[in-house]
């Protein structure tokens, strides 16, 4: 379907009553039945040129060249609208576009090739990753695949939060379950870590070190403590990771920050500006200068650094790497951090907004209605491990993402473990596995269907004519869903290209309807129908891809498999 035909049908119609350089804006009406495509360019030209919309929409639908334009009929509506339906040619005229981009339709190069870093789960190496974690794996994930599909040079990042009181909380927890292992009465800390993780982290370094740090608590004990447990975690968080089809570019150390001077380096650099002040044995910085609601302490009394200080640093590293575009895919809970590193980063010069920020609701696993928990191994959560063992990956991932991330997700485990198409994921994937199952009906190799010498326009029913529309929506879709940060446009037309296929693909089963079967014995018609199949899987492949989900060309369930 080429929209750029019914722009020069239009342009070439107002050129004819006199009007030059209009820019024509076309939109898909609402009820598919006024037509392909509709403008309302008459009624933005009615002040202009002093004469009722209607009117001017009636002129402008007399001079259409429809022959020309291959357009089957202009129809005037309402106060001046303009609605076009092409011909079945045109409109499967899209296959042809599809099919010749394979792998790399919906691919654009609008990023130009400009480096942009996404930096994304960057959880404390303190237990195991969460739901949470999962969610925002899950997104910044498809983040950065669209970023990809759409021209930019990406890369992943992983921030490791390996510093700072946090862990030292961590070693101090595991020294106490370490205590406990030899039978001495020890509590955990104020604020420590409880969950079951810390008794088995304590009792791998009782098998290692037998009882060499019973009743010692010196820096040597608790440096031990520290170095074991953030390697055991980062080592399951990176597992748990992987497992999940994540893999990152990068992974920054927030320890390599004190190591190589960069946090104080950092202050000094702010104080050069004359944004930075002492009161009360702390150091500020001025953050309402850019907005902040209040100004921020940068260094506490105890000398210590708050934890945006180390943050701040971080992204200046990002800036003088290259990246001079960076997204977080952060917790709601940073919402407040946001405003102190942009503030601290634009006072060393850089841009307003540096870094971009998409943040995450929370995730609540419900069955019927009820909050369901898994084990407790991690204390008071579950973590994202037993989520995928319960459901699955691919699924994991498409309900992480099929939400817009600043909403709250409710996990529903009981569409999550459904195989049918009610379970939206399920839903593509079988659609996708359909027309697999037909190439490998029919006999073909996929990568043989194409159009040469195939008449598309034989494509002229209904259910046909809105899949093929659906289809060749999908490079504009993809566009969008990276500009707007928002992977879950590409589930939502996932989700109903693949029901439009099953509408297109029930219609054909030779059980229903052998008319409309892909595999009929007309040759012209079977070999148009095969090129649309292509398309589909072509499209639904692609889409699953930019998500991080498997496209599978056979499952368990595929009973109705059809010619």
């Amino acid at each position: 379907m080429s929209e750029e035909a019914i722009k020069q049908a239009v342009q070439q119609a107002l050129r004819g009553m006199g009007v030059e350089d209009v820019d024509v804006r076309l939109d898909q009406p609402r009820d598919p039945s006024h037509g392909d495509l509709a403008t309302t360019v008459a009624l933005t030209l009615a002040k202009e040129l002093g004469r009722p919309p209607l009117a001017i929409a009636e002129e402008i639908a007399s001079r259409i060249d429809t022959e020309r334009f291959a357009i089957e009929s202009v129809s005037v509506a309402g106060p001046g609208f303009l609605n076009f339906k092409l011909s079945s040619g045109q409109v499967a005229s899209g296959i042809v576009d599809i099919i010749a981009a394979d792998d790399d339709y919906g691919r654009c190069d609008e990023g130009g090739g400009e480096s942009i870093v996404v930096e994304f789960v960057s959880a404390n190496p303190t237990g195991p990753l969460h739901l949470g974690h999962g969610r925002q794996g899950a997104i910044g994930d498809a983040l950065a695949g669209l970023l990809d599909w759409t021209g930019w040079s990406v890369s992943r990042e992983y921030y490791y939060n390996d510093a700072g009181a946090q862990i030292d909380r961590l070693a101090e927890s595991v020294w106490a379950r370490y205590q406990q292992h030899f039978g001495r009465e020890e509590e955990i800390p104020e604020g420590g870590y409880q969950g079951k993780y810390v008794g088995e982290i304590a009792a791998s370094l009782a098998e290692e070190h037998g009882d060499r740090f019973v009743g010692i608590r010196d820096e040597e004990a608790l440096g031990v403590m520290r170095e074991t447990a953030v390697r055991t975690l980062r080592a399951e968080q990176d597992l748990d990771l992987s497992d999940f089809r994540i893999h990152f570019d990068v992974y920054f150390l927030e320890s390599s920050l004190y190591d190589d001077g960069r946090v104080v380096s950092t202050v000094e650099a702010l104080r050069g500006t004359g944004k930075v002040f002492d009161l009360d044995g702390a150091v500020w910085l001025r953050t309402t200068d850019y907005g902040d609601q209040k100004d921020r302490v940068m260094v506490k009394s105890d000398g210590s650094p708050t934890y945006f200080l180390p943050d701040v640093a971080y992204h200046m590293d990002k800036w003088e790497r290259g990246f001079h575009h960076a997204i977080n895919v952060q917790g709601a809970d940073h919402h407040g951090t946001m405003a102190r590193v942009q503030a601290g980063v634009q006072a060393l010069g850089l841009p307003a907004g540096y870094p971009e920020y998409v943040l995450h609701q929370m995730v609540r696993v419900e069955r019927d209605g009820k909050e369901v928990k898994f084990s407790k191994r991690a204390g008071s959560y579950t973590t994202l491990r037993e989520l995928m063992a319960e459901v699955g990956v691919d699924v994991t991932r498409y309900f992480f993402q099929m939400r817009k991330p600043d909403a709250h997700l409710v996990f529903d485990l009981a569409l999550a473990l459904d195989q049918s198409d009610k379970n939206p994921v399920y839903k593509v994937q079988y659609a996708h596995a359909r027309m697999c199952s037909i190439f490998k009906k029919a006999g073909l190799e996929r990568s043989s269907i194409g159009t040469d010498g195939v008449d598309l326009s034989v494509l002229a029913t209904d259910a046909e004519r809105e899949l093929i529309k659906a289809l060749t929506q999908f490079p504009d879709l993809v566009r969008n869903a990276a500009r707007l940060r928002a992977p879950h446009l590409i589930c939502d037309y996932l989700e109903q290209t693949a029901g439009a296929v099953n509408s297109w693909y029930h219609a054909g089963n030779p059980s229903r309807n052998p008319k409309l079967a892909v595999l009929v014995e007309d040759d012209g018609l079977r070999g148009a129908r095969l090129a649309l199949s292509r398309s589909v899987q072509i499209v639904l492949r692609n889409g699953l891809t930019i998500l991080g989900i498997m496209a599978p060309e056979q499952m368990i369930r595929d009973e109705d498999v059809a010619g």
